[in-house]
């Protein structure tokens, strides 16, 4: 199975959403003998509950996470065990400070309405074909730098000025991926010939040297979520009533934008939010390792050394969790049942992220009408990070006069 999966690198996430339901969620991938190289992939629900939280302790990210994403060194998205908890307690001890609250809403709505919107309405007055994902890439970087340092590098202007950090971050994370499907022989030889994608992530890695001090980046897919809505006329209509039952009568035809706080309650914004993550998660899977021999909620032996893969882009794609119709966009699904996993190792920054998308998406969705091209598909590129290959070319055109 693992020749297939090469053969198959450049649509991966489908291959591995195909193949895992026709394997009921779970499968075993066995490289050549020589690599000693086996795999569990799995997207069902009981097991990946399993490995992130009832038996949490014996699933650490282990020493081969480590070696494959070497770039972040010794950061709390890399480390295990004591150093994880110590920077958990100091990571959130800042996330859930009240002045870290207030300066978030304060610098995210600055940076919507002196940054975003001008962009945005300058290519909706101009009638201009505009790439929406890398927009938002310029608009996050921004926010997260404000944010971290409180500098603003100003990625985000009607010039678009070239962003090297951006540009490294998507050659190392393809990097990356690579590593998790290619023996460590091969990686070893590429890394010893300078050559292919090792190559390219020891360049990344010498530009990100010069820059990290002062710069940070998450990115997070407003664009696909404004994307779907726009596809969805009738999604696209409700979130507008949502919007405008929370202002007066006279203000519901004109534009307006939206606090965080006046968004925050908002449940079937909240919906869509939810399906559209649910459809496109931002990191489209991961992998653990197991400390002792196990055995998973699907049957599957595991033991040390093994690498556990669960994709979360093909759980979001299956009938037998999600209903035949798991592949349509429904914000309603969510409207009774959260979805949500409660997790020791639960991302510190979700609720800060959630803001960010909540501030944006209403503000865009609002006010402006979304035509993305149909000449150039929607596929998401080969990474660890989901982002779309050609980008999302759009044009925008305002909703009120």
């Amino acid at each position: 199975m693992m020749p297939e999966l090469l053969l198959n690198i450049h649509r991966v996430h489908d291959w591995c959403t195909k193949t895992l339901e026709r394997c009921r969620g779970t499968c075993v991938l066995e490289g050549p003998w020589f690599a000693n190289m086996i795999m569990v992939i799995t997207c069902d629900p009981a097991n990946i509950h399993y490995i992130l939280s009832s038996n949490f302790s014996n699933f650490p990210k282990g020493p081969e996470y480590k070696k494959i994403f070497d770039i972040l060194g010794d950061g709390i998205v890399n480390v295990d065990m004591d150093l994880w908890k110590k920077q958990r307690v100091i990571a959130q001890a800042s996330i859930k400070h009240h002045l870290f609250h207030k300066y978030l809403l304060r610098t995210t709505r600055a940076k919507v309405e002196n940054g975003l919107i001008p962009v945005i309405e300058h290519a909706a007055k101009q009638g201009l074909v505009m790439n929406l994902e890398d927009i938002f890439q310029r608009f996050t970087l921004d926010s997260v730098c404000i944010l971290v340092t409180g500098y603003d590098p100003s990625c985000l202007a009607l010039e678009s000025p070239r962003v090297l950090f951006s540009e490294v971050v998507d050659d190392a994370t393809e990097a990356i991926f690579y590593r998790h499907v290619r023996p460590e022989c091969f990686i070893k030889l590429q890394k010893w010939l300078n050559m292919g994608q090792e190559r390219q992530y020891r360049k990344a890695w010498e530009v990100l040297d010069d820059i990290m001090a002062k710069e940070g980046h998450i990115r997070f897919c407003s664009h696909l979520i404004i994307w779907l809505v726009s596809r969805h006329p009738i999604v696209e209509n409700k979130i507008i009533e949502e919007l405008q039952s929370r202002i007066s009568v006279e203000e519901t035809q004109k534009r307006r934008f939206f606090d965080v706080e006046e968004v925050k309650d908002l449940v079937y914004l909240h919906e869509a939010l939810c399906e559209a993550l649910r459809m496109y998660p931002p990191i489209p899977f991961n992998h653990k390792e197991p400390l002792e021999p196990d055995v998973l909620p699907s049957g599957h032996p595991v033991h040390p050394n093994m690498k556990i893969l669960f994709n979360l882009y093909s759980m979001g794609r299956m009938k037998s969790v999600w209903g035949e119709d798991c592949l349509e966009f429904k914000p309603e699904r969510w409207i009774n049942e959260r979805g949500e996993i409660k997790r020791p190792r639960a991302c510190l920054g979700k609720e800060m992220a959630i803001v960010l998308m909540k501030a944006v998406v209403s503000s865009i969705v609002y006010n402006y009408r979304i035509h993305v091209s149909e000449e150039t598909p929607v596929v998401p590129a080969i990474s660890i990070i989901l982002h779309t290959k050609d980008g999302l070319m759009t044009r925008i055109s305002t909703r009120w006069d």
